[in-house]
């Protein structure tokens, strides 16, 4: 449930009639209300605030009384997904006592009075997730206490004050003007000092001095101002009433930013389908799945092979796409977010681009060409790992911002130079240079666009391989980018998590000796070129007719290698490229399935099979993460990457390396999705009903 709380101390618009003739502050709790708060409060002043912030358990979305904006500014405030504690930012002009802030990557990293490198001025309203309510509290009582301190002894409390004089008589929680409730904003207060901002600025900024990690909410296409006379509250009511709010919501549902296929091709007219779907009643959940519905039979046109179902399976591919793009509009339309609906999001978008694989994989085998599954295997494994570094880069960088750079050998060098470079680009957009560093990295939607022309024009065969061409391109251009970068940031990021959990360790690892001088990321790299090379060796032997299985004497060695791997389990994971590691295991592991597969005489639909299941694994570990969600219940029951590699190199020496991959593949699949339905069904049900019991008091014996 969450709560409103209007903070009309220090706003002398508070009391300003509305175009309604309601005051300002009455008006901005209606809105409120109609933005979705279940109870709204009206406080006088940060004491008064803290306490009842005290009692609350839900979220708190806090407003001052000069806020001027659209219902939807508020409920997009209210319900934005992208944290649990967001601020409204806004891009007027700064005033006096009015906080400012600066961002970096969409979080708030500072905040006052006065800052040089500014980004924005908060717009006066603040949502507090409930784990973050005991820091919203404290600081309401350490921005109150400044203030109190300056009131003199026979100051009555709650009453408008002008040099210590009562002006009116105004009682507690009345709009007043040239004054404020006592502990909060005083205009020339008892010691004749200026005041230092109204209540809720001078909140905001104790509360990001407290460290507390918010995001900033910023306005677009709608109407946000803060008003402190007549004047300014009707121009921001004509500004109001100049848009059409529907309108530009719909329009909001797009990504302000995206990729170049995705804005040019899909978001010129997908709104008019998210608001097709809208109205039907669909829920973006259901929009995913049908968006896999069609990236499944894509795929089954694709494996079938001809030309007709060739081109049906692009056009397909491309719709599903849009309908892909659709659901997350069709969630930013009808403010319907949740925590299980990004998470399915995420992996419905892997399992579906890996199907499509699959049928390229066997589109090309059916036509002829002896490796189909092979490079689909690849393609599958290249665009994993690839997605491994992606998302911790995401998390290191995020990390980043909210920490001061360190002084390092490489602070001002070249990392530094190609973070500001980055940052320019970044701010040119639609330029020339914007598009092609938003595209060079090869995107979701530029991959769909490629997979979908060339398996039409040119058939499954070089549609694979140019995936595999450009995602090899991509990758080396980011690898070395980011890599450079990290180096410049520096934040151990892997050290902020649970190492164990997102290494994928399993009771091996936890066993082996911890080898610290070397790193953990030395260690993965070192670990992974055993399968590559033996993987290597496999291929050469199978093109050239020969009989891989002489290799499987080698196995046990390229195990070893790999297992190397897991002596850097127990370090600590501190070092600038430390957050390559997740990605380096998952290689080593899928080229040592790889290497069983080729060596034990494993079809390459099966490889293919027990891969895509260990990505769905590694993906619910990184979608969790994204989504701030707990690891899977079951994860412990999954043996980790150097159990599953032991399990398949003992089958393949025994000669059972096929049924072993099938049962061990079907035992992750099945405990994956357990873990599911434990983590999203079973355990809320059971949580939702042990808080809706009632408590039972009474002294003891």
């Amino acid at each position: 449930m969450t709560v409103a709380i209007v903070l009309a101390a220090g706003a002398p618009a508070a009391g300003l009639p509305t175009g309604t003739g309601a005051p300002l502050a009455d008006r901005l709790a209606g809105q409120l209300r109609g933005a979705g708060a279940e109870r709204v409060h009206t406080v006088t002043g940060l004491a008064e605030l803290a306490a009842l912030v005290d009692t609350v358990t839900g979220p708190v979305l806090v407003t001052g009384a000069d806020l001027v904006a659209h219902t939807a500014v508020l409920r997009h405030l209210a319900t934005s997904p992208v944290g649990p504690t967001v601020a409204l930012v806004l891009t007027d002009p700064p005033a006096a006592g009015r906080t400012v802030v600066r961002e970096e990557r969409g979080q708030v990293v500072d905040a006052g009075p006065e800052l040089p490198d500014a980004t924005g001025v908060f717009g006066g309203a603040l949502r507090v997730g409930a784990d973050d309510l005991p820091a919203l509290a404290a600081a309401a009582r350490a921005a109150h206490a400044p203030v109190a301190a300056r009131l003199s002894p026979g100051t009555v409390a709650g009453d408008a004050m002008t040099g210590g004089a009562m002006t009116g008589g105004a009682a507690a929680g009345d709009a007043m003007t040239g004054g404020a409730a006592a502990g909060d904003a005083v205009a020339g207060g008892a010691t004749g000092a200026p005041a230092a901002g109204s209540a809720v600025d001078r909140l905001f900024a104790a509360f990001t001095d407290l460290g507390t990690l918010t995001f900033a909410h910023r306005v677009r296409l709608l109407v946000a101002h803060r008003v402190t006379d007549p004047a300014g509250l009707a121009a921001a009511e004509a500004a109001l009433a100049g848009v059409d709010e529907d309108r530009a919501e719909l329009r909001l549902s797009v990504k302000e930013r995206d990729d170049f296929f995705t804005t040019y091709f899909v978001s010129t007219w997908s709104p008019y389908v998210t608001r097709a779907c809208a109205r039907l009643g669909l829920t973006p959940t259901g929009v995913t799945m049908v968006s896999v519905l069609f990236a499944v039979v894509a795929a089954v046109l694709f494996g079938a092979g001809g030309r007709p179902a060739l081109v049906a399976g692009g056009v397909l591919l491309y719709l599903g796409f849009v309908l892909d793009c659709v659901d997350g509009q069709l969630a930013r339309y009808t403010r319907h977010f949740s925590a299980w609906g990004g998470w399915l999001d995420t992996m419905a978008d892997r399992a579906k681009e890996y199907l499509v694989y699959a049928g390229l994989g066997y589109g090309a085998t059916h036509a002829g060409f002896r490796y189909g599954w092979a490079l689909a295997i690849a393609a599958m494994t290249l665009q994993t790992v690839r997605h491994m570094t992606d998302a911790w880069y995401g998390v290191l960088h995020d990390e980043a911002a909210r920490r001061p750079r360190p002084v390092t050998p490489a602070a001002g060098g070249i990392g530094g130079k190609l973070n500001a470079a980055s940052t320019r680009v970044q701010a040119d957009t639609g330029s020339v240079s914007y598009w092609l560093k938003r595209t060079v990295v090869f995107p979701i939607g530029e991959r769909w666009a490629l997979i979908a022309v060339t398996a039409a024009l040119f058939g499954p065969l070089v549609s694979l391989v140019s995936v595999l061409v450009w995602g090899v391109l991509a990758f080396g251009y980011t690898g070395a980018l980011r890599t450079l970068r990290a180096r410049w940031m520096w934040v151990p990021v892997l050290d902020t998590v649970d190492a164990t959990l997102h290494r994928d360790d399993g009771p091996v690892a936890a066993r082996l000796p911890v080898v610290r001088p070397m790193g953990p990321l030395t260690l993965a790299v070192l670990g992974a070129l055993g399968p590559a090379v033996l993987l290597v060796v496999g291929l050469l032997r199978v093109a050239g007719d020969g009989d891989p299985g002489g290799l499987r004497w080698w196995l046990p060695v390229a195990l070893l290698v790999l297992l190397v791997a897991g002596l850097g389990a127990g370090a600590a994971h501190n070092g600038p490229l430390d957050w390559l590691v997740p990605a380096a295991l998952r290689a080593g592991e899928y080229l040592f399935a790889a290497v069983v597969g080729v060596v034990g005489g494993v079809p390459a639909w099966l490889v293919f099979g027990y891969v895509f299941v260990l990505t769905v694994h590694h993906y619910d570990l990184t979608a969790r993460l994204e989504k701030r969600q707990a690891a899977p219940p079951l994860h412990r029951w999954t043996l980790g990457w150097e159990g599953r590699s032991v399990l398949l190199a003992v089958a393949a020496i025994a000669g059972f390396a096929s049924p072993v991959m099938a049962t061990l593949g079907a035992y992750l699949l099945v405990g994956f999705v357990a873990s599911v339905v434990l983590a999203w069904v079973v355990l809320p049900a059971r949580a939702g009903r042990a808080a809706a019991v009632p408590v039972r008091g009474g002294s003891p014996g």
